[in-house]
């Protein structure tokens, strides 16, 4: 029999949940990512539970324990219990009894296989009760073994019931897969359309997690191949995605998925499309106008700081720039490179427009002088820059 590692059920918060929700007979199991992460040997960010115990019981055998239940998605069923300052999500059992593609009417279930036959994928579909044993109603441990990324059951019927997970499919196959299961990328394909429907905020959401993943160039590609990545960005450009995420593991540098983001899009469209929040979407944009404009590391760092300048030399190494093997220091020193002078050093000899030219010239041998040349130096360009006009 397969059990998880000793070292996730030795969590005392844990086994105070497991203890409450049981204590008057009722079944408690850790299900989906926690489980899959531990078989995995992969890190367990946070535990969801699943239980035949109904919502309002939880909450009261939460209280009777001491924890604080907050009722925080109490509709579908799931109430989070706070042991030792953490969140524990536990849902009842459940089996959908209406679906619009967007969101799912539910009704609660004592069966643990019901429950099993609702989720997504078979490896987020694995179970496993307090003494580590793991449950597979759905066949989930056979292609977590394989890393086979597959639905349960039908693939059509599990995305029409929410056509998010079309891309859900793509972002786990970036995460834990190797193998994608045909039917299952061709009903992705087939359904594509039924995206039209999710808010571009749940879109955007799901391709950030993609993006992030330590390599997703194959689930990326496949995207481009059914259609679905042209969808969702029309303009998107998947050539210089390997060559980046390559470049990246050589100069030991984390991914990103602003980077990556930067490299499909060239900020083109992005920012409506995966609805970017004011400061992702000026990110965006200032990285495709350093790539159109062809900055030297010097002004990427001075312009863009230690950040963005760090994902502009890599987009641009990856399309050609040969970076020296001190670019990160070179973009850290062009991070903090204030300009020496300000606009009072120049005046009363210039005023109003002519003021902010003089300092942009200024600013501009000041970049190319690669941080070096005096503010005296700087201050006479800069007053024949504005008295030139």
């Amino acid at each position: 029999m397969t059990r998880l590692p000793t070292t996730i059920l030795d969590d005392p918060a844990l086994i105070a949940v497991l203890d409450a929700v049981e204590a008057q007979g009722n079944r408690a199991y850790l299900v989906g990512g926690a489980v899959r992460n531990a078989l995995l040997g992969q890190p367990v960010d946070d535990i969801d539970i699943a239980t035949d115990a109904r919502p309002e019981d939880v909450q009261r055998l939460a209280r009777s324990a001491g924890l604080k239940p907050v009722p925080t998605g109490i509709e579908h069923g799931t109430v989070t219990v706070v042991s030792d300052g953490r969140g524990f999500e536990v849902t009842t059992f459940r089996r959908d009894v209406e679906t619009d593609g967007r969101r799912a009417v539910v009704a609660f279930s004592d069966s643990l296989d019901e429950d099993a036959k609702r989720r997504d994928f078979t490896m987020n579909a694995l179970y496993a009760d307090r003494s580590g044993a793991v449950i597979d109603p759905v066949g989930g441990l056979p292609d977590l073994e394989t890393r086979r990324l597959r639905f349960v059951g039908n693939p059509e019927q599990r995305i029409r019931e929410d056509y998010l997970r079309i891309l859900r499919f793509f972002r786990f196959h970036a995460w834990y897969g190797r193998d994608a299961d045909p039917q299952a990328v061709a009903a992705c394909a087939g359904l594509k359309d039924g995206l039209r429907q999710i808010a571009r905020e749940r879109i955007g959401s799901e391709m950030k997690k993609l993006l992030a993943a330590p390599n997703p160039v194959a689930s990326v590609l496949l995207m481009a191949e059914t259609g679905i990545l042209p969808q969702i960005l029309p303009d998107a450009e998947t050539g210089a995605l390997a060559d980046l995420v390559a470049l990246e593991a050589r100069e030991d540098i984390p991914p990103a998925w602003p980077r990556r983001l930067a490299t499909l899009s060239g900020g083109g469209g992005c920012a409506d499309a995966l609805r970017l929040s004011r400061d992702e979407a000026h990110t965006q944009a200032a990285l495709a106008e350093a790539m159109a404009a062809k900055w030297s590391l010097n002004e990427a760092g001075y312009r863009l700081g230690i950040k963005a300048g760090t994902d502009y030399a890599l987009l641009a190494g990856s399309r050609g720039m040969t970076l020296p093997s001190n670019w990160p220091r070179l973009i850290a020193r062009a991070a903090e490179a204030g300009l020496p002078i300000s606009a009072r050093d120049l005046m009363p000899q210039l005023s109003g427009p002519a003021v902010g030219r003089g300092l942009k010239a200024a600013e501009a041998l000041w970049i190319e002088s690669g941080f070096t040349l005096p503010a005296p130096a700087l201050i006479d360009a800069a007053l024949q820059a504005g008295e030139d006009e």
